[in-house]
């Protein structure tokens, strides 16, 4: 199994000095990867339900630092050579899809081809509301947003024509060494599944029983089947908030349901604890870790 740390952008990771305590306590004690989560505003008051904590809320508090998930990446893969970086997720209709590829492929480039996007349609209505960004139609532009991506990490001169996004001949540099950026496709939906298949590299349902990851991961592997893709070639994630004295044997059952890496929150909040806290989960996690 691999590991990573979700929300290495929150609280007082933050900052410069927490993005690099986290970064490299995590480098140091060879995880995987580091996940940057995203949302450009929190509206206040909202009435959206968060579909991953029991109180419907962000577990952030009321007004947290949020940096954008790339710049902080960025930061990130500036001060480590060897961790993969990867949004968990990042609201890809709010974006632009053009400087969104350019921005991807950057950050690609600049951390010798570390970083994994992660993608989601989004579950905060108001935060659309505020951006002008349609609420009804995000998966359909989702599509077409990495369809168009795709397009300009690939072709010399990229063209591509939607509903959405319409260009002809754009030349976008730099590109992707592989030709593309990884894409994680995160939800725990039978269309965030079927959009793993038809073009993630990975998919990231963040809960799940086992009953339903299994479901899950099958959808993942008729919807690749259907559009001429191997479905045991995409790499399922999933989510457990902490690491407890039965969690070794939870691994094992997530393997067993094709989960090939697992994130976890990160193990204190606070930067000075965390290289070693940090130190006493890699031991943990060591006899079921992979690198």
């Amino acid at each position: 199994m691999k590991f990573g740390i979700m929300f290495a952008n929150t609280g007082h990771f933050a900052t410069a000095e927490g993005a690099a305590a986290i970064a490299t306590a995590a480098e140091a004690c060879r995880l995987e990867s580091i996940w940057a989560v995203e949302h450009v505003v929190i509206p206040h008051g909202y009435q959206s339900q968060y579909p991953y904590h029991e109180s419907g809320k962000i577990p952030l508090g009321d007004d947290p630092d949020l940096p954008d998930p790339l710049l902080w990446l960025a930061y990130a893969g500036a001060l480590t050579k060897n961790i993969r970086l990867a949004t968990g997720i990042l609201i890809v209709p709010q974006r632009n899809p053009v400087i969104l590829a350019k921005e991807c492929a950057s950050l690609a480039k600049l951390t010798n081809d570390r970083f994994e996007l992660g993608i989601g349609v989004g579950w905060l209505r108001e935060e659309f509301d505020s951006l002008s960004v349609p609420w009804p139609d995000r998966g359909g532009r989702t599509d077409e947003y990495c369809e168009a991506m795709a397009a300009l990490w690939s072709q010399k001169h990229a063209s591509y024509h939607g509903k959405y996004v319409n260009f002809d001949n754009a030349i976008s540099r730099p590109q992707p060494s592989a030709g593309s950026v990884p894409i994680v496709v995160g939800g725990h939906s039978d269309a965030a599944a079927k959009r793993a298949g038809r073009y993630g590299t990975g998919f990231f349902p963040a809960k799940g029983t086992d009953e339903e990851l299994t479901h899950l991961f099958e959808v993942v592997k008729r919807s690749a089947a259907e559009h001429g893709r191997d479905g045991d070639a995409i790499e399922n994630t999933t989510m457990v908030w902490s690491w407890r004295r039965d969690s070794l044997d939870r691994v094992r059952q997530l393997e067993d349901l094709g989960v090939a890496r697992l994130v976890l929150a990160p193990p204190t909040s606070n930067p000075a604890k965390i290289g070693d806290a940090m130190e006493e989960l890699a031991a943990r996690i060591a006899p079921v870790a992979t690198h």
